[in-house]
């Protein structure tokens, strides 16, 4: 049946745009899956980012099940390209783990807690808050994952070009987080209408807000505790 709460564009493009990062990031961990396995990493870690592949589909399944019933009847587009990782062939296999784990869950699976937990506050239509609850709950478990995958690296005796790795490519990283989560990005507007904001909506600045918290909450805090400057990696990124 569909909502009697009346759902607009915005609504519709934004849990379209879900499905499609969801899928994604399905992609993206179901690779990075078969790259643990072929470096032999702990069986935990493989099935972990297994189980992280399910959520991801799920989490696909109940955004595309809000935006119909906010009456979007277009399919999601999905670019095959961008469905994987890219390997760099002049480096090991263990620097693109590295990579994948640094940007894709130390840095975008961390900051997602926060900024879902604040989405899911003001939503109160019954299938977007369905998803967002789902969707707070599994990103909780993809955030640890991350950081276990990091501990995991930094005990393997390549631990050293690890941190390297994160010294010089974390500010570029972080550049790239805080352009997409910038005004033009999730929404230009500086403030939106209560309906988009039930729906599971929010406006660019609460984005933007949610990665300055996560900064010191977080990633400051959990680099420092594995030897790696995540401050001055910030702070390097303001100048890229």
């Amino acid at each position: 049946m569909p909502s009697a709460i009346p759902a607009s564009d915005d609504v519709r493009e934004e849990w379209l745009r879900r499905v499609q990062a969801e899928y994604t990031s399905a992609a993206i961990t179901q690779h990075l899956g078969l790259w643990l396995i072929q470096m032999a990493a702990s069986p935990d870690l493989v099935k972990a980012a297994l189980r992280i592949v399910g959520d991801e589909m799920a989490h696909a399944r109940l955004s595309h099940a809000t935006y119909l019933r906010a009456k979007g009847d277009k399919p999601p587009a999905l670019v095959r390209e961008e469905l994987g990782l890219q390997r760099n062939p002049k480096t090991p296999l263990e620097a693109d783990v590295a990579r994948t784990c640094l940007s894709v869950f130390c840095l975008g699976e961390t900051v997602a807690v926060p900024l879902f937990r604040k989405l899911r506050e003001g939503t109160t239509v019954p299938v977007a808050r369905k998803a967002l609850d789902r969707i707070l709950r599994d990103e909780v478990r993809h955030r640890d994952f991350g950081w276990l995958l990091l501990d995991w690296l930094l005990e393997q005796p390549y631990a050293n070009d690890v941190r390297a790795l994160a010294h010089d490519e974390l500010p570029i990283m972080f550049a790239t987080l805080a352009r997409n989560y910038s005004a033009s990005k999730k929404n230009p507007k500086s403030e939106i209408d209560d309906t988009d904001r039930i729906w599971g909506l929010m406006p660019a600045s609460e984005y933007a807000s949610a990665v300055f918290r996560t900064l010191e909450r977080d990633w400051i805090p959990r680099f420092s505790a594995r030897g790696i400057d995540g401050k001055e990696a910030w702070d390097k990124s303001q100048k890229v």
